[in-house]
């Protein structure tokens, strides 16, 4: 089983940044993708970024366009996003999520955290 907890959320201005965290407490050898989705109110949960085990795979949505950046460290178990030039749309709950056969579609994960609130303001 897999357990993933989200931190660096918060308040911040239109063109600045913000760089999220995932720890994962994995109790298996299995090798997980992990990925950020984000839910805006009143929206559908959506893909935002997503890596593979070794790192050496990353896949992003097109609304990223540049400004995020997926990274891992296994040997620290930790999953970051770095998010720069945001933008008031960004504002969401941004949650981390974990999969084998991880994807960019939500039902290829198995483990999801509960999530980080980000709000960027105008």
């Amino acid at each position: 089983q897999v357990q993933l907890v989200e931190s660096g959320g918060g308040l911040v201005q239109a063109g600045g940044s913000l760089r999220l965290s995932c720890a994962a407490s994995l109790r298996t050898r299995s090798r997980y993708a992990m990925a950020w989705f984000r839910q805006a109110p009143g929206k559908e949960r959506e893909f935002v970024a997503r890596i593979s085990w070794s790192g050496g795979i990353t896949y992003y949505a097109e609304f990223v366009e540049g400004r995020f950046t997926i990274s891992r460290d296994n040997a620290k178990n930790t999953v970051n996003l770095q998010m720069n030039s945001l933008k008031p749309e960004d504002t969401a709950v941004y949650y981390c999520a974990a999969g084998i056969g991880g994807l960019s579609t939500e039902r290829t994960y198995d483990y999801w955290g509960l999530g980080t609130q980000v709000t960027v303001s105008s």
